[in-house]
């Protein structure tokens, strides 16, 4: 599930909590992430540093090409956020717990007074996140640990870049930069679908327009990697649809737990005849479905991908001029939840329009 974790990597650490917090939850993300921060080392002193191994030497070089388009061609944020390096030591930066009732499709939110209500809770450590998990478990919830590569402090902090995904290839590195760098140009307490779908839309035309003069052979195995991703997401979104419908219409909790997993079932069935068919064996999300799906594991994608379609409406509306793109999306952000979803329905989406 490579690519799909580079989504969740868009996740955004809750940072400096209210008193309604834990002491525990605010000291891990406090402390976590200053030893980020108090480790980095500038870029191109490590490009020019002899004992910088070679490889990593060429990809942090790729970084600094990468962080220079993004300012310059996409205008995004031109400040020091990605021009430092942190060795993370792990395999992960962090880990977001995503929870969701057994019965629900809907996301667990936790509020704090800097970030507002998000759909996760996100640990330094991995065993904190999978004690915080097990807790869940023991109450009836459906819970997903997912493993964070990256995430965001909104600007707060010159975020940088983390070993966790330096060995990505150099597209998969753009998009997750141009992805973090958008969470600093808007966001909305409240609104963790609004927020990330908006970056989601700008990574991948970021990337579109970073590979506008690559190699052909390139830009194919982009656009393959791409279009598995959104045929997942499409997969994950029908049967979350669907486990909605059936939690409104069952008669009752048996007759729901019934349609869960009948559904469920269903997807895992349209996932393997995807790989073994059009994918030709391509098992890149087989972990995903390796130890089960749940309301959270199936919320967690959602959140990530379900405004994307108006988004990119949106940019579309708008000539594809990514400032006044940007600076629709930032008025969008400063409305009240409920008129902002109602402006965001209003908008037309351009795929379905042309195949109409």
């Amino acid at each position: 599930m490579k690519g799909w974790c580079r989504r969740i990597g868009a996740a955004v650490v809750v940072l400096f909590l209210g008193g309604c917090a834990a002491t525990a939850y605010l000291g891990q993300s406090i402390s976590g992430e200053f030893d980020l921060l108090r480790r980095a080392q500038p870029i191109p002193a490590l490009v020019a540093d002899q004992q910088t191994p070679p490889d990593l030497r060429t990809r942090l070089q790729a970084v600094l090409r990468i962080r220079d388009f993004a300012a310059q061609q996409l205008s995004l944020p031109d400040n020091d956020s990605y021009r430092r390096y942190t060795d993370v030591g792990r395999k992960f930066v962090v880990w977001n717990v995503f929870v969701a009732p057994e019965l629900s499709a809907d996301l667990m939110t936790w509020c704090f007074p800097v970030a507002g209500c998000v759909a996760y809770r996100g640990y330094f450590r991995q065993a904190d996140a999978e004690e915080f998990a097990m807790t869940m478990r023991r109450e009836g919830y459906d819970v997903f640990v997912g493993g964070v590569p990256a995430y965001s402090t909104l600007g707060y902090f010159d975020d940088p870049v983390l070993s966790t995904f330096i060995q990505y290839s150099e597209a998969e590195i753009a998009r997750l930069l141009f992805h973090e760098l958008a969470h600093q140009l808007a966001y909305a307490k409240d609104d963790s679908t609004f927020n990330e779908s908006f970056a989601v839309t700008v990574e991948t035309e970021g990337l579109r327009r970073y590979l506008a003069e690559a190699p052909p052979a390139r830009v194919e195995a982009v656009n393959e990697a791409s279009s598995r991703r959104e045929e997942f997401t499409k997969l994950v979104s029908q049967a979350r649809a669907r486990l909605v419908a059936a939690y409104a219409t069952a008669h009752d909790d048996a007759a729901r737990r019934e349609a869960k997993a009948r559904i469920i079932d269903e997807l895992q069935q349209a996932y393997a005849a995807l790989k073994n068919g059009k994918w030709r064996g391509y098992g890149g999300y087989d972990n995903w479905f390796a130890d089960g799906v749940n309301n959270a594991k199936l919320g967690s994608v959602a959140v990530y991908t379900a405004r994307v379609p108006q988004f990119q409406a949106l940019l579309a509306r708008k000539g594809g001029n990514l400032a006044a793109f940007y600076a629709e999306v930032q008025a969008l952000a400063k409305l009240p939840k409920a008129q902002r979803d109602v402006e965001l329905d209003s908008l037309t989406v351009p795929l379905q329009a042309a195949a109409e």
